[in-house]
């Protein structure tokens, strides 16, 4: 069964930097697509970035020069270095996956394996 553990999450103030981590296990696919999701409390599951194995990225408007993702294939983990982060990026993070994927589209129900999540909270 696939599983996803997420890592890296904690409390900042803002204008600080952190580094989420997932590693995925028994995931294996040369065409597949990763990507983080953060929901903030009230709100909706959103996307934040995504990367296709080839290394293609998608990232949201709203993180956009702030946020980067990327990856390291060999040891199937994909990370999202966070900068000049902001209380409105306070949300629990999550990452996903999914076997085969054209676009690394951030849509959660384009993602079929996800993680248990990973709080970020930064304060003012």
């Amino acid at each position: 069964q696939v599983q996803l553990m997420e890592s890296g999450g904690g409390s900042v103030q803002a204008g600080g930097s952190l580094r989420l981590s997932c590693v995925v296990s028994r995931f294996s696919y040369s065409r597949r697509c990763m990507a983080w999701f953060r929901q903030a409390p009230g709100k909706e599951r959103e996307g934040v970035a995504g990367v296709r194995a080839d290394g293609y990225t998608s990232v949201a408007d709203s993180v956009k020069g702030r946020f980067t993702i990327s990856q390291d294939y060999r040891k199937n983990t994909f990370y999202l270095q966070m900068n000049s982060l902001n209380p409105e990026d306070t949300a629990m993070y999550y990452c996903a996956v999914v076997e085969s994927c054209s676009v690394p589209y951030l849509l959660t129900s384009y993602y079929k394996y996800w993680g248990q999540g990973t709080q970020v909270t930064v304060s003012s």
